[in-house]
């Protein structure tokens, strides 16, 4: 198993930005994708950005531009920083890891942006 914790959630204004990291830790050496989903009330989870283990990284097309993900493999850590924030973006992010039995999931930390 691999144990995941989010921090950098909280409140912003539109056009704000906010940073989140991500600590792994448990059996990290079977980790292969990490990836930030995030779920808003009354939607499906969905894929936000992904960074492979060499570094390759794909964005949704709604945060492309404005959102960055990053992997510090030295600090077992996956970021994603998200800039000109929109109330569109409000939803609990979750950090993900991709191992061969399948993924496993943070907590989940809450973004809420408003208006």
């Amino acid at each position: 198993q691999v144990q995941l914790v989010e921090s950098g959630g909280g409140l912003v204004q539109a056009g704000g930005s906010l940073r989140l990291s991500c600590a792994a830790s448990g059996r990290i050496f079977s980790i292969n994708a990490m990836a930030w989903y995030r779920q808003a009330p009354g939607t499906q989870r969905e894929l936000v950005a992904i960074i492979s283990s060499t570094g390759s990284t794909d964005y949704a097309d709604s945060v492309k531009g404005r959102f960055t993900i990053s992997r510090d493999n030295a600090k077992n850590a996956v970021y994603l920083q998200m800039n000109s924030l929109k109330p569109e973006d409000t939803a609990v992010y979750y950090c993900a890891a991709d191992r061969p039995s399948g993924w496993n999931w943070g907590q989940g930390t809450q973004v809420t942006v408003s208006s």
